[in-house]
């Protein structure tokens, strides 16, 4: 018993002094100090003759010394072994690459890919090794020996990654696209990758080649899949028109199954406001669905189009086209997006928000699902926050917050809550549901929160009267409203009569966003140029610049002036929000391809 406890006590001091030894010889490498750590290397290889990373260590140390001749003899008994692993060849031949031997070097190197027709598995290793010390003809030659000897590995992950170093896109591009025919890695895996190569110009090189690269393995194998890349393709390039060529050649290929492809391109041609593409994706479903509600659905989308440059004759055609699809879809559970658009449009387009609550109240009374029963709510609370009967509407939001506490519509809910406290004045309320908000799951709705909070507890502490704070509310509650020329107006009133107070940025932006509504480009850019100038230290500097940046860009084409004010947010304000889209925006129009 007493020698089995010595031998069990033996055996943990032996492995406690291998592990010391090991955390130390990896300490002082990664230290530089090199004659220390070789000390550590020599012993762990003693002890370990077959552990090649201590082999590998030791001969780093060497060369880090440039004790080449030590490396040399000890990488040369290594090879000598039967079963050498194939790596000691690329590390001896490395060892004469440093010292400008190259014939030597080369002997070595082609030893080890002679390992990989000896048992193809070695093939990841030697690549991979190869590519460590960047010998990147070395490491293709692996990688596609292995593959061409066993089909079954699969290295056009590694191999793509080589071609983008060596700039070979078209052999890159091949790569990538083997992947994902083959079902070896995600789509969207590979599509992020490809897309650091190519930018929204359609006539940048390298998005020639890509599509050159499609068609070609189009032509050769006429898969489904090549229509699908070729629409990607398009959309980065917001070449709505051809994407929807190759969606509508996909839809049909595929016995029209779905109209989910092409709705979601209607989506991302409305969200960037390409509205003759959008009209003709969503008149094509409306034409050619047979499901009710993708149909339904691109008529409501047809209508949020026209409404976006509206007038007196238009609403009364709009509310004849919703009346003739309540009509066809009649009230019922399934169509709940009919009766809450209708309900929005008699609202905040028609100002008459009586028979909106009405529809609404009467959709309450369906047989709807939970997550049903909270978006009627929350459009009804909308409603009557318009018709400024708040205490109703907050009893609305309330109930769907307390039963989707979990859930983003439950935290969307909140923010109503707080938003509808604010404008009736009651900032104490506010902020307190403000401050559960902050760490909201939904950055968007954080922020938001984050901001209204700002604005409240700032403009409490300076002014116990909060008389400006109880100004803006209004401003922001007609603004809510669609009032946008009293919105202003307002927000003059206190521009005017408030200033050098906290509020008087606050009022300058969100006078500005409305402007800009207006089509007051040049009021608007006034605005926000004095936040920049006068407010650069405060919270909303970084509001500011973006918005500069979006109005310079998108309206008033002057892509230098957005250049710079993207830069500001790039170097000035690394935590904002906008940083993610200020950094996109900023490389784009400097010419970069981009992720």
């Amino acid at each position: 018993m007493r020698f089995l406890l010595f031998l069990i006590s033996f055996v943990v001091l032996q492995t406690f002094a291998y592990s010391q030894e090991d955390f130390l010889a990896k300490q002082y490498y990664n230290d530089g100090d090199y004659e220390k750590a070789v000390v550590f290397y020599e012993k762990l290889v003693q002890k370990n003759p077959r552990r090649t990373d201590y082999s590998e260590g030791l001969v780093a140390c060497y060369q880090q010394l440039e004790r080449y001749t030590d490396a040399e003899s000890f990488l040369l008994k290594k090879i000598e072994d039967t079963y050498a692993f194939p790596t000691f060849f690329i590390e001896l031949g490395y060892n004469y690459t440093l010292q400008n031997l190259a014939d030597q070097s080369n002997v070595y190197y082609d030893k080890a890919l002679q390992k990989i027709e000896e048992n193809p598995n070695f093939g990841y290793s030697v690549g991979y090794r190869f590519q460590k010390y960047a010998l990147l003809d070395y490491a293709i030659q692996a990688y596609t020996r292995a593959m061409a000897l066993k089909p079954d590995l699969n290295y056009d992950f590694q191999l793509a990654r080589i071609y983008g170093e060596q700039g070979d896109i078209t052999k890159m591009y091949q790569s990538y696209l083997n992947l994902i025919a083959e079902g070896r890695t995600s789509r969207s895996n590979v599509l992020r990758n490809i897309d650091d190569f190519i930018s929204e110009d359609p006539s940048n090189e390298n998005n020639i080649l890509l599509r050159k690269v499609l068609l070609k393995n189009a032509q050769q194998n006429p898969d489904l899949l090549w229509n699908e890349l070729l629409s990607w393709l398009f959309i980065q390039q917001k070449q709505y028109k051809s994407a929807f060529g190759q969606e509508k050649a996909i839809y049909k290929r595929t016995d029209q199954s779905s109209m989910d492809r092409l709705n979601s391109l209607g989506q991302i041609t409305l969200e960037d406001k390409e509205y003759p593409s959008a009209i003709s994706i969503f008149e094509f479903i409306v034409e050619n669905s047979n499901n009710p509600v993708a149909k339904l659905n691109a008529e409501l989308h047809l209508i949020d189009i026209e409404l976006v440059d509206i007038n007196s004759k238009k609403l009364d055609a709009v509310e004849k086209k919703f009346n003739a699809l309540v009509l066809e879809y009649g009230n019922q559970s399934k169509t709940l997006q009919l009766q809450i658009a209708y309900a929005n449009f008699l609202t905040f387009k028609k100002e008459s928000a009586a028979p909106a609550i009405a529809i609404l109240k009467e959709s309450l009374r369906l047989p709807l699902s939970r997550m049903g029963v909270a978006y009627v709510k929350l459009a009804l609370g909308d409603i009557l926050v318009f018709d400024q009967r708040f205490n109703q509407a907050l009893i609305y939001f309330t109930q769907v917050q307390k039963s989707l506490k979990n859930d983003v519509l439950g935290q969307d809910a909140r923010f109503k809550v707080a938003q509808t406290s604010f404008y009736k004045g009651d900032f104490d309320w506010a902020l307190t549901q403000l401050k559960v908000l902050r760490s909201s799951t939904s950055q968007l709705i954080a922020n938001d929160a984050m901001q209204l909070s700002l604005l409240i507890s700032d403009n409490s502490l300076e002014d116990s009267t909060q008389t400006a704070l109880k100004k803006y509310a209004r401003a922001d509650l007609l603004a809510y409203q669609n009032k946008n020329k009293d919105a202003i107006q307002a927000l003059e009133d206190i521009l005017q009569n408030h200033k050098g107070e906290k509020i008087e940025d606050e009022a300058l932006l969100r006078q500005a966003q409305l402007l800009e509504d207006q089509k007051s480009y040049a009021d608007a850019e006034f605005n926000y140029k004095k936040i920049v100038e006068f407010y650069a230290d405060g919270i909303l500097a970084d509001d500011a610049h973006f918005a500069l940046g979006e109005l310079y860009r998108t309206q008033l084409n002057q892509p230098e002036k957005a250049k710079t004010h993207y830069e500001k947010i790039i170097y000035n304000y690394q935590d904002s929000y906008y940083f993610p889209k200020a950094r996109k925006r900023f490389r784009r129009l400097r010419g970069d391809a981009i992720n």
